[in-house]
Parts: C-alpha cells; structure tokens; sequence
C-alpha cells in the first residue's frame, strides 16, 4: 500500500519534509535568543532609569567610553554652558517625526573640563542654514541627564559627512569635539532632562523606548509550532494518498469483477 513513497514525487516530498524541521526548529532558537538579548537590554535600560542619579564624573571621563551598563544612566552635572563653541548635530526627528536639529553645548565643570550636553531638538525649515537656538541659563547651573555613549557611523550607520556649514555637523562624538574645542571632553554626553527650558524649547529628549522582546518570543513559538506541523502534515497527505490508491486498487477489482459475471453472447 505505501509503495508510492519510493516514488520520485513522495521522495522528495519527504526530503523537504525532513530539512524543514530542522531549519524551522533552528529559526525559533534564533528567535528566542533575540528575545533574550532584547530583555537583557530592556533590563539594563530598566536599572538604569532607575538607579540614584550620581555626579557624571564618577562615570565619565576624557578618552573613557560609556559602557552598556552606564548608557542612559541618570547623572548630574554642575558648571555652565558655552553657548559660543555651541553646534547643531543634522538631521534628527523630534517626538512627531519632523526633522530639525539637535543642540549639542559644551558643559564647562568646575574643574575646567567640559562634558557634552544635547539640550534637545529644535525645528530648522533648511539644512544649510543655523537653526534659531534658545539660549540656555546663564551662570553656574546644576543640570541633570541621561549618560549616553558616543555616536559611531558603524554603531549608528549615520555619515560622518565632511563639508558641512558652519557649526553644524553629524555625529556626538567626544573625541571629535575634543579637537575641535582642544579641551579635555569627557568621553560620551549628556541626554539633558532637566531643567526644562523655557518655553519648551529646545524640546527634550524623550524617554528611551524599549525593543519588542514579546514579538521574538511569539515568532520562535511560531517557528516551532511550523517546526511541529510539517511531520504531522505529511503524515495526512501520505495517508490520503494512501486511501485515494487503495479506492482506485478497489474500484478497478470491482470493475474487472462485473466484467467476468456478464453472461456470454448468444
């Protein structure tokens, strides 16, 4: 009766049969490791948020990058704003998904050393011109932020284009600015979030969104559950296949039957 699956056809049916599972059960361990990194991430960001604010010198300092577990730690910041070495950092997206600029102003600490602070988004209608900034507060000011790590053109996939106009440029990098300010810049920068600025501008950095961990979890069920279907679908077509044969086998005896009972002619 199951002769057929040494045919050509069932072969290599059962062929792709046995490199589906494997391939769909390997799908869903890759699944489910994203899912792991992406709540190891989420954690991090979680016990970031939530940690005690600290001065951003206990964590930063020139040349030392910020770590993943430093990354949006919540820090402080005592000093005052140089708003002549400020620039603009191109093309970012506010809350609405309009593009503007970023506003990134030297941080000049009590000891002489100068931290970066992206004080928030503001519009800007052309790409070539300098936006309208608001000034910050004037004096020593205590600011408070989230610790963020230098931008990369690999990390971020961002170009680090060259020929800019003035004051305007494409990355938040330390280093760089250190150079350009030749002034000890401590490694990283600081996501302002308070105080808030008069009259809402620059606009504030949001809250840092968390990766859908979830959907990862759901698509390795899912590959598994495919994983799990593929030998009991082949299981239903082989016994279909089986029950068609032996209807046909029955109908053809039944047909040479009827055949040999007919009397003869006269």
């Amino acid at each position: 009766m199951y002769r057929f699956l040494l045919s050509r056809q069932w072969v290599i049916i059962t062929l792709v049969a046995l490199l589906l599972v494997p391939t769909m059960i390997r799908l869903g361990i890759w699944q489910m490791d994203r899912y792991h990194e992406r709540s190891a991430r989420n954690q991090l960001v979680t016990d970031a948020l939530a940690a005690k604010p600290v001065p951003v010198e206990e964590l930063a300092a020139p040349g030392q990058a910020v770590t993943r577990a430093e990354r949006y730690r919540t820090v402080t910041a005592t000093g005052r704003f140089d708003t002549e070495a400020e620039v603009v950092v191109r093309r970012r997206t506010n809350a609405d998904d309009r593009v503007g600029f970023h506003v990134l102003t030297p941080f000049v600490l009590k000891d002489g050393r100068i931290v970066l602070v992206n004080r928030g988004w503001v519009p800007g209608a052309s790409q070539t011109e300098y936006p309208e900034v608001p000034a910050p507060p004037r004096g020593e000011v205590t600011i408070k932020g989230r610790l963020m790590p230098d931008e990369t053109t690999e990390a971020s996939g961002i170009k680090n284009l060259q020929g800019l106009p003035e004051r305007q440029i494409m990355l938040i990098n330390s280093e760089q600015q250190a150079r350009r300010l030749d002034a000890p810049v401590l490694g990283g920068y600081i996501a302002q979030t308070a105080p808030e600025p008069r009259g809402g501008s620059p606009e504030l950095l949001g809250d840092p969104g968390k990766e859908n961990a979830p959907l990862n979890f759901a698509y390795a069920l899912q590959w598994w559950l495919f994983a799990a279907a593929v030998p009991v679908g082949w299981f239903v077509l082989v016994r279909r296949e089986a029950r068609q044969r032996a209807a046909s086998a029955a109908g053809a005896e039944n047909a040479d039957g009827t055949e040999d009972a007919q009397p003869a002619a006269v």
